[in-house]
């Protein structure tokens, strides 16, 4: 079973490479972090807060790749977590099938908040159990 969340924070630190977010449950109480890089968290922090690029990054050339391809991404999900490591996919619909592609939460996130809306976060009842 899949859970719906949103991302409640980011937090970003001059004086580690780690950076933190929180994914929140939409319709519930729990909560955790997920450790990611600095570029994919100024990445994130920069789509949230509207902030432009002068140039496309690597998050908004993939986004155009989906888009000029066809696709059209539905959701993302964060799938398992084996020895402390995240795994997660992007949903991508085209031509009325949907495909999974395998990425790091991190990117998944920074794919979904691209998008005004956000595009949906998912993630396994079976991590949630493992992190909460």
């Amino acid at each position: 079973m899949l859970v719906s969340m949103e991302l409640s924070r980011i937090i970003i630190s001059d004086l580690t490479e780690q950076q933190m977010v929180y994914l929140q449950e939409v319709e519930g109480p729990r909560t955790f972090p997920i450790l990611i890089g600095l570029f994919e968290a100024s990445s994130i922090n920069r789509h949230v807060r509207g902030d432009p690029s002068p140039r496309p990054l690597t998050h908004d050339l993939l986004r155009s790749v989906i888009e000029q391809m066809g696709g059209e991404l539905q959701d993302v999900v964060i799938n398992n977590l084996e020895d402390h490591t995240y795994f997660a996919a992007l949903r991508i619909r085209r031509d009325g099938e949907l495909t999974e592609v395998d990425c790091r939460p991190s990117d998944a996130l920074a794919l979904a908040v691209q998008f005004k809306p956000h595009r949906p976060i998912y993630v396994a009842e079976s991590v949630l159990e493992e992190v909460t």
